[in-house]
């Protein structure tokens, strides 16, 4: 429902979350979480790369420095090809990865770097302990024995 609100662009506000994860309205943390979920399900990323809280009269824009969200916990079902990694972000969103919602590297700043798709061009930069738990689960490529990676859904996701 929300990604058919289609209403006028107010502005910019002094809203941005940051790298870790944390939200922060005029350079204050925002420490009510329910508030924090609150604003995350109003949350879109438009093709113009920037991000909005769109509510049905009106639509601002805020500041993301990475990723609105950061994935916080992996689960592992299962096992083998058909297995599902689990994933919960900090604002407790719950993903299962597969092809709609991939796992991918990114590099940047000579580090490579692990998303998630969430949701609607929205996504979640893998926390490190998280990343060391799918390094712990990850077995080589079906189709390339140097690249390494997990299945989950039947899908392979490279790590490396």
């Amino acid at each position: 429902m929300m990604s058919k609100w289609n209403p006028p662009f107010c502005g910019d506000i002094p809203m941005r979350i940051s790298r870790d994860g944390s939200w922060h309205y005029q350079n204050s943390p925002i420490h009510r979480h329910p508030m924090v979920q609150l604003f995350s399900r109003i949350l879109r990323r438009e093709k113009d790369g920037h991000y909005y809280l769109v509510t049905p009269i009106e639509k601002v824009r805020i500041v993301v420095e990475d990723a609105p969200f950061v994935a916080t916990q992996v689960i592992q079902q299962g096992e083998g090809k058909n297995q599902q990694l689990i994933f919960t972000t900090q604002v407790g969103d719950q993903v299962i990865a597969d092809q709609q919602h991939p796992l991918y590297i990114e590099k940047k700043h000579n580090q490579l770097i692990p998303y998630l798709l969430v949701r609607d061009n929205l996504t979640a930069r893998l926390h490190r302990n998280i990343y060391y738990q799918l390094a712990e689960w990850a077995i080589a490529s079906p189709s390339n024995e140097e690249s390494w990676g997990v299945f989950s859904c039947g899908e392979f996701f490279e790590l490396t």
